[in-house]
C-alpha cells in the first residue's frame, strides 16, 4: 500500500508542478498475492481534476522473474491535493482526456468524486 501511495503522489506531482498530499484511498482490490523474488510494477495516471485535488488510479503488476508472467494484483483510487509551501490549496492544471480510455477514466472519477462526497456528508 505504501508503494501504491507513493506512485500515485508521483504521478500527481508531476502533473501539478507542487508538493501534494495524499486526501483519501477509495478501496483497494488485491486480486493476486505478490511472492519474495517476483518484481513490482506499478502504473499510475491522473484520471480528473476537480480544482486543488485530483484523482490518481494506481494499477499495480506482478511479474514472475524466472517466467516472465505478468499479472494484475491490485488497484486502487486515491485523491491528492495540491498545497503550497504553507500548506495552503492550490489550484492545479485540468486533465484534457483524448483517448477514449482516458475519457472513460475521467468520466467514472467524476462518479467515483459524487460517492465520496456524499458518504463525507453521511460521516459528518
Amino acid at each position: 500500500m505504501h508503494l501504491v501511495d507513493l506512485a500515485g503522489a508521483m504521478a500527481a506531482m508531476r502533473h501539478a508542478r507542487c508538493t501534494v498530499v495524499t486526501a483519501s484511498v477509495d478501496n483497494m482490490t488485491f486480486l493476486h498475492p505478490i511472492r519474495v523474488g517476483q518484481m513490482v510494477l506499478l502504473r499510475s495516471s491522473v484520471n480528473r481534476v476537480f480544482h486543488t485535488s485530483m484523482e490518481v488510479g494506481v494499477k499495480v503488476f506482478v511479474e514472475d522473474l524466472i517466467t516472465g508472467e505478468v499479472r494484475h494484483t491490485s488497484s486502487a483510487y486515491l485523491t491528492f491535493v495540491a498545497i503550497d509551501a504553507e500548506g495552503r490549496r492550490v489550484p492545479v492544471p485540468p486533465v484534457i482526456p483524448e483517448t477514449p480510455e482516458e475519457k472513460r477514466r475521467y468520466e467514472e472519477a467524476g462518479l467515483r468524486r459524487q460517492q465520496r462526497l456524499l458518504r463525507k456528508k453521511k460521516a459528518c
